[in-house]
């Protein structure tokens, strides 16, 4: 599915245009890889943003701490009131699956563009096990 007329309109967004991956969280997409983040993406959206009054709706998707949460502020699948704003699914009502897998697909296309690379455990990350 092509997303690029939502990706040209986030990005006139001066809000969702300032989110990046941190090195960490790019180093956790690239050790992990898209398929387990989407994953954790699909969880997170059906847990915290499927029900038709999620708790703590506005405020459920931290800014930081999983390369997930990055995603779902820049492409504005981060509350019911950005999904209700920018991609038309309404507020009071249960997602249905169709629409989960839409927003876990925006987000993977998102996370894609970051052209995070696969790489090799650094040092550091490594002495961050123990």
């Amino acid at each position: 599915m092509a997303f690029d007329a939502l990706f040209s309109k986030l990005d006139r967004s001066q809000f969702r245009r300032k989110f990046k991956l941190d090195a960490k969280d790019a180093r956790y997409l690239a050790n992990k890889g898209l398929p387990v983040v989407l994953d954790h993406a699909r969880d997170f959206v059906r847990e915290r943003l499927a029900p038709a009054k999620p708790s703590n709706d506005g405020a459920q998707t931290p800014m930081r701490g999983h390369p997930v949460f990055v995603a779902q502020h820049a492409t504005a699948t981060c509350c019911r009131g950005c999904l209700a704003k920018w991609h038309g699914l309404p507020k009071d009502r249960e997602l249905k699956p169709d629409e989960v897998s839409l927003i876990v697909e925006v987000l993977g296309e998102w996370l894609l563009r970051q052209n995070v690379a696969p790489v090799e455990n650094s040092r550091e990350d490594q002495l961050s096990l123990f």
